[in-house]
């Protein structure tokens, strides 16, 4: 008899492709125009892709660098927010002045605040909530 282990009978785990530079760099052109919605400053949006302001401004202008791991996955969180305000939200304005509204979730705090604290899981911790919101988990 040929009997497989329990390792094998479990299907393979599931590794989401790397996001290429192209990719990346398009979500970077995506992010600016959605932190020019948000009403966010140069500053603040240096602060979200943790990034210098003389980078920061060079890469607006269309001379984008390389963008390493974190950077990718900044801004796939920070996609992720915007799809999420999207299907919460009916009319986008809404969604994009929701961004800094206090919120009880984050003690009375917006989810700008919140992702202002600068490091990646702020981002990912707006995008679980907002996740949560419209019933993913």
């Amino acid at each position: 008899m040929n009997r497989l282990s329990p390792v094998e009978t479990l299907p393979p785990a599931f590794s989401p492709a790397a996001i290429s530079d192209a990719e990346a760099a398009a979500m970077f052109r995506a992010a600016v125009n959605l932190f020019r919605l948000w009403g966010l400053t140069d500053e603040e949006a240096c602060v979200l892709l943790d990034q210098t302001l003389r980078s920061y401004r060079r890469w607006k202008a269309g001379e984008i660098g390389r963008i390493d791991r974190d950077g990718k996955a900044r801004l796939s969180n920070l996609m992720g927010i915007h799809k999420a305000l999207r299907l919460i939200f009916r009319e986008p304005q809404r969604g994009y002045d929701w961004i800094r509204a206090a919120n009880t979730a984050f003690a009375g705090r917006s989810a700008l605040e919140v992702m202002l604290g600068g490091e990646l899981t702020d981002l990912m911790r707006v995008r679980r909530y907002l996740d949560a919101e419209r019933g993913l988990w």
